[in-house]
């Protein structure tokens, strides 16, 4: 399964507010077998998340949205999800309902806006908020919060599966251009991926659908390169 995760919010473009509901949506994605093939950060424009959200729904299995949800004048996330499926934005009585059921709230305590959804949406209750979520064909629109967003995405974390990939870190004291052979070595020998990333040691990142194969290449691998020691 491949999905898009697209962020929306000026203030993440801005710098203000540090995107971690991007890096959290990555880790469980990637957990549950799925490749995250795109992380894209919009702003609050409708244009922009309506071109974006298009665009990935046509390349790719899912696509998680979080960001812009609610009734204030910035929150215009399910009005541009709804422009790139064509459809209307409208008043959802399962919304309503839930909202009046767990929440305490009735129709008219809620500022106007609150509860319009993309036209034939299924509705995504909001555990720790009010603004509810929605599924517009394989769009699944979460809030902001990442209290919100995360209790919501546990709601429907069993839609997103794939293969699960086995991950292995070796760690090195060596520099990253010296290693070059070594991984080229390590992936013709064993069905494995290799990423590196340098920091004040080197991490080896081996990555594959069969564990035995990871663990052969780790063993490989930590037997050729100078170790690091914290």
């Amino acid at each position: 399964m491949q999905v898009a995760v697209v962020t929306v919010g000026d203030e993440l473009l801005a710098g203000d507010t540090v995107n971690t509901n991007a890096a959290w949506l990555c880790e469980e994605l990637t957990a549950r077998g799925v490749s995250v093939e795109r992380v894209t950060t919009v702003p609050d424009r409708v244009a922009d998340i309506a071109r974006v959200v298009n665009e990935y729904h046509a390349e790719y299995d899912a696509v998680v949205v979080t960001g812009g949800l609610g009734p204030t004048h910035d929150d215009v996330t399910m009005e541009a999800v709804a422009a790139a499926f064509g459809r209307s934005l409208e008043r959802n009585a399962d919304a309503e309902e839930w909202l009046e059921a767990n929440g305490g709230y009735s129709a008219a305590d809620l500022v106007e806006g609150t509860t319009d959804l993309p036209a034939g949406s299924r509705m995504l209750p909001n555990d720790e908020g009010v603004a509810p979520g929605a599924v517009v064909g394989s769009v699944y629109v979460l809030p902001g919060v990442p209290g919100e967003m995360k209790a919501m995405f546990a709601r429907v974390a069993d839609e997103f599966a794939g293969e699960r990939t086995h991950v292995r870190f070796v760690h090195t004291s060596e520099p990253e251009s010296s290693l070059i052979e070594r991984f080229e070595a390590v992936q013709s020998e064993f069905d494995v991926t290799v990423g590196s990333y340098p920091g004040d040691h080197v991490r080896i990142k081996l990555a594959g659908a069969d564990e035995e194969a990871v663990e052969s290449a780790a063993a490989w691998l930590e037997a050729r390169v100078d170790l690091y020691e914290e």
